[in-house]
């Protein structure tokens, strides 16, 4: 594994280079990252065929990315709850600049640019009460702070930009943990919720689910472009219990919770690793690397079928369907006729395959 001050060694002349967009790094469609089979970590660029173009390296366990809309930058965060977020030259393999959160602050593994470009936002949360807040950082001031908002609740993970672009989506996992030792600590005060929140701050509209699935952690996100929003969860009750781990909304409706057979949900062991909506968005999946599956659904929340595969958590859209990635190196096509391997690499995916 490369030593962390050789990464920030590189932000140097590299904030200076030319700007190269995405298609001199072969126009990649997805962002992952793995652990190589030496031990070290990296971000990869994937296309839809599962061929892995860039490799960059990074210090520590990458969790999920974020890619700039023009610009062959990737901000490459560390595994929850994390010290460190990179902005990667995708193109060079050079740290362009490394983030921190503010003191007492840690990062949660999500972020995403929005105005064009212009700003990145980042899910994190204080390390004394785990409340949530929303970093807001200049991209054109060399990814300068300038701001954030509260993230409208308890230890959020995800968050992502609706169709609009002017408002974002925040998982608010409701679960404060120990940064030190990941412990969680209040299971049963819990409130997860799904917050939609203006560039600015303001709350518009936040939704909660019934009192009796309030260990529902709400975790990971995928929107339509017509505004649906999907959300996966990861249930932190009693062991054994088939809990709904798909929900869907709408702003204005009530939320529509989605779960499969008794025998499949139980399957999935209480866990959603990932979720993205399928082809041309009739349909949304979700993963459990803890269950080994995949589980499908109609748009409106009707069950239509499970992939087993194991150690699978990574998704995200691909034209007919789905990519899928596991903790073995595969990488998997799948759609509602087959299911196709697309390779293997030597080394482990992690939890996310993000889609540029």
């Amino acid at each position: 594994m490369i030593a962390r001050r050789s990464f920030l060694a590189n932000v140097l002349a590299a904030t200076t280079a030319p700007r190269i967009g995405w298609a001199d790094v072969g126009n990649p469609s997805y962002l992952a990252a793995a652990r190589e089979a030496d031990g070290g970590f990296v971000l990869c660029g994937l296309d839809r065929d599962g061929t892995v173009g860039f490799r960059v390296p990074l210090p520590a366990r990458g969790h999920a990315g974020a890619g700039h809309p023009t610009r062959a930058e990737a901000v490459a965060f560390a595994r929850r709850p994390g010290p460190f977020a990179l902005v990667l030259d995708c193109a060079r393999g050079a740290v362009l600049h490394s983030l921190s959160p503010p003191a007492n602050r840690q990062f949660n593994g999500h972020g995403v640019f929005a105005d064009r470009g212009d700003l990145l936002f980042t899910s994190e949360q204080a390390g004394d009460t785990s409340d949530g807040v929303i970093g807001i950082w200049d991209v054109d001031a060399g990814y300068a702070r300038i701001g954030e908002f509260p993230s409208g609740g308890t230890g959020p993970h995800e968050l992502t930009l609706m169709p609009d672009a002017r408002t974002l989506v925040v998982a608010n996992g409701g679960i404060a943990t120990d940064p030190l030792d990941r412990s969680k600590l209040n299971l049963r005060t819990m409130r997860p919720n799904l917050s939609y929140l203006s560039l600015s701050g303001e709350i518009l509209e936040q939704v909660e689910l019934d009192r009796a699935l309030h260990r529902n952690s709400i975790r990971h996100l995928a929107v339509r472009r017509d505004g649906l929003v999907g959300f996966a969860m990861q249930w932190e009750g009693a062991p054994g219990a088939a809990t709904p781990l798909l929900g869907l909304h709408r702003r204005g409706t009530p939320v529509r919770l989605a779960m499969a057979p008794l025998a499949d949900e139980l399957a999935m062991q209480g866990y959603a690793g990932s979720i993205a909506f399928g082809g041309d968005a009739t349909e949304i999946g979700i993963t459990s690397p803890r269950g080994g599956r995949l589980h499908r659904f109609s748009a409106e929340g009707a069950f239509l079928g499970a992939v087993s595969r194991t150690d699978v958590c990574g998704l995200a859209t691909r034209p007919d369907g789905y990519l899928a990635s596991d903790g073995l190196g595969g990488l998997i096509a799948i759609s509602a006729v087959r299911t196709a391997p697309l390779g293997r690499s030597d080394c482990a995916w992690d939890n996310h395959i993000v889609a540029l």
